[in-house]
């Protein structure tokens, strides 16, 4: 059986990324290799084993164009009204959050917020089968 261990995308400024990742999520860095011309660098928190591999382009000065193939990577939090508060706090600019119903039952509570490249991230309460 297979199991997911990261998901990687492209950042422009480390710093920058590692610092919205650690906000946001409580990432913190798990590892980080420099390479020529390039650096991975492995985020995680207690919560899971899944990382964030963002991937930095040590030549790269323009930002990325995200395309239209990529959709969102989704958190679940045990709180989501509580953390989406806490996201305005910190200046991450959320959206508001929604509920998206299904055949007349909540299947899930969401917000969702864009990291500093503009990749899209959905939040979720963690309920049935966002847990």
């Amino acid at each position: 059986m297979a199991k997911a261990i990261h998901s990687m995308i492209r950042v422009l400024d480390e710093a920058r990324s590692v610092d919205f990742y650690g906000k946001a999520f409580g990432l913190k860095i798990a590892d980080r290799f420099g390479f020529d011309g390039f650096t991975l660098i492995y985020l995680r928190n207690d919560a899971a084993d899944f990382e964030v591999e963002l991937t930095v382009n040590h030549d790269r000065t323009e930002p990325y164009t995200l395309g239209d193939g990529y959709g969102h990577i989704a958190f679940a939090v045990d709180d989501l009204d509580a953390e989406h508060a806490r996201f305005i706090e910190l200046g991450l600019n959320p959206n508001p959050v929604k509920e998206f119903f299904r055949e007349g039952s909540l299947l899930a509570k969401f917000f969702f917020v864009t990291d500093p490249d503009g990749y899209k991230i959905e939040v979720l309460q963690s309920r049935g089968r966002y847990k």
